[in-house]
């Protein structure tokens, strides 16, 4: 997989999906106009839901081509990176507060080939992200408190866009409350992958909104 850092990059959330027909929601979303497909991983213990984990991720694999952005909201990591590589993740993203051994963490997603993720909650001040952001392709930022979806955006969580973008070359993506004026705003600070889950999910006519959104981003 090769990064595309002109590109605006709209990545649906599978968190909001219908999930007793989940392939098929995939489906939609591809179809839709979409570019990824964002797979956020709760443990229950880094953060309070628990969600699905390497099998849920393998049984999907095969219902879209599209890249699996793997967003590990989970304690220790590294203990798991080679199962959620197998599944068939694309992008694996790691918060930084959760890594006993950052860059070990970090030089382990790059050794299984897949394109590597930093992100961080919104309590953690974004010059923490300095000593690795040469070591990254994308930097998440999360606009809402990770753990649940439906949250409303944080404002301030610009300011970290805004920092990272005139430092940071890779990508840069916002997580949490994503929508036409909140993605607007993002892109706008210098984002360019944008998570969005019950805005896409919740639409009766996805290919439209998605439309929609490519344009209210693409600045």
């Amino acid at each position: 997989m090769t990064l595309n850092r002109t590109k605006r990059l709209i990545a649906p959330s599978i968190l909001s999906a219908d999930f007793n027909r989940l392939g098929h929601e995939i489906q939609d979303v591809e179809k839709a106009g979409c570019d990824w497909i964002h797979i956020d991983v709760m443990d229950g213990h880094f953060v309070p839901n628990l969600t699905l984990g390497p099998p849920i991720i393998r049984s999907i694999r095969k219902e879209t081509k599209l890249p699996f952005d793997v967003h590990l909201m989970i304690a220790e990591p590294l203990r798991y990176l080679s199962d959620f590589s197998e599944a068939g993740s694309d992008i694996i993203t790691v918060h930084l507060e959760a890594c006993h051994n950052l860059k070990e963490t970090l030089s382990e997603i790059k050794k299984l080939k897949r394109l590597c993720g930093l992100s961080l909650k919104p309590g953690t001040s974004a010059q923490k992200l300095e000593p690795y952001l040469k070591l990254v392709d994308l930097v998440l930022v999360m606009t809402v408190e990770p753990g649940f979806g439906g949250q409303s955006f944080m404002p301030k969580m610009l300011e970290k866009v805004k920092w990272l973008s005139s430092r940071f070359d890779g990508l840069i993506s916002v997580d949490g409350g994503i929508d036409l004026e909140t993605g607007r705003k993002a892109a706008e600070s210098g984002a360019n992958v944008f998570v969005a889950g019950s805005s896409i999910f919740r639409q009766s006519n996805r290919k439209e909104f998605i439309a929609q959104f490519r344009k209210a981003v693409s600045i």
